[in-house]
């Protein structure tokens, strides 16, 4: 996969994918992140892109110009004009594990981080193909968003991780929540590890761990619960346990 992000401020981007999966992910050709200032796709001395808003109003507006000229110029350069051109706005669809799916099976992406008051509405019309927002609050800018956006898609691809195996059970895959986990040592301050983790008994591991699962899903994202397509006797332990949450 390859990721175009354009920013005011690439630099901010050094550290974040200069490190962990990111940097594994790149350093061994299963992703390529290119962050482009939008300045350079500007033409005057003081390389503007921004300017008050029509009819009024606090704050300034990002130009068109500079945003058509750069994704046109990145789609050409990877000859790929259809590739998805994403927004990272407050206004958008709200990201979430099966957005951050549907992200990675794409081969190419682009993304722009928003600023100042936003974008002049003619990107939003003409130019992007999504908007995408990472929760319900105002950043000063979409590069913190990008990050987010670009770490979550990178950990999904194939072989980042070293197999699909190693997020099966992240929380949200499966419409729950992850269950507790535990590591050495079996017992600190007094605090044991659960008895049959211990056990070596794989199916008994498995059903308390499915049964944890559920059980921290209620009470804590209840809500998750009601889209989730539960098996059988997955919705069988859930229903045990709403009864016995009302004795």
């Amino acid at each position: 996969m390859r990721i175009d992000i354009l920013s005011l401020f690439p630099k901010m981007f050094d550290g974040p994918f200069g490190e962990s999966i990111i940097k594994r992910a790149i350093d061994r050709g299963l992703a390529s992140v290119f962050v482009h200032n939008i300045r350079d796709f500007t033409h005057d001395k003081h390389r503007t892109v921004d300017d008050y808003p029509y009819g009024g109003g606090n704050g300034m507006v990002l130009k068109p110009e500079p945003l058509f000229e750069a994704v046109e110029s990145i789609k050409e350069m990877i000859g790929d004009s259809s590739a998805p051109v994403i927004l990272l706005t407050p206004q958008g669809r709200l990201f979430c594990h099966h957005v951050a799916q549907e992200l990675s099976k794409q081969q190419n992406l682009i993304l722009i981080c928003g600023h100042y008051e936003g974008v002049d509405e003619r990107v939003r019309n003409y130019l992007v193909t999504d908007e995408i927002s990472i929760g319900e609050y105002v950043l000063t800018g979409g590069e913190l968003a990008a990050m987010v956006v670009v770490d979550a898609v990178v950990r999904l691809l194939p072989d980042v991780l070293g197999s699909e195996q190693a997020t099966k059970d992240d929380s949200y895959v499966n419409g729950l929540l992850e269950y507790p986990q535990y590591t050495r040592p079996p017992v600190y301050r007094g605090w044991e590890v659960p008895a049959i983790l211990l056990s070596g008994n794989h199916q008994e591991v498995a059903r308390w761990r499915c049964e944890e699962a559920i059980k921290r899903t209620l009470e804590r994202r209840p809500d998750l619960l009601a889209k989730a397509a539960l098996s059988e006797e997955k919705r069988k332990i859930l229903d045990r346990m709403k009864v016995e949450r009302e004795v």
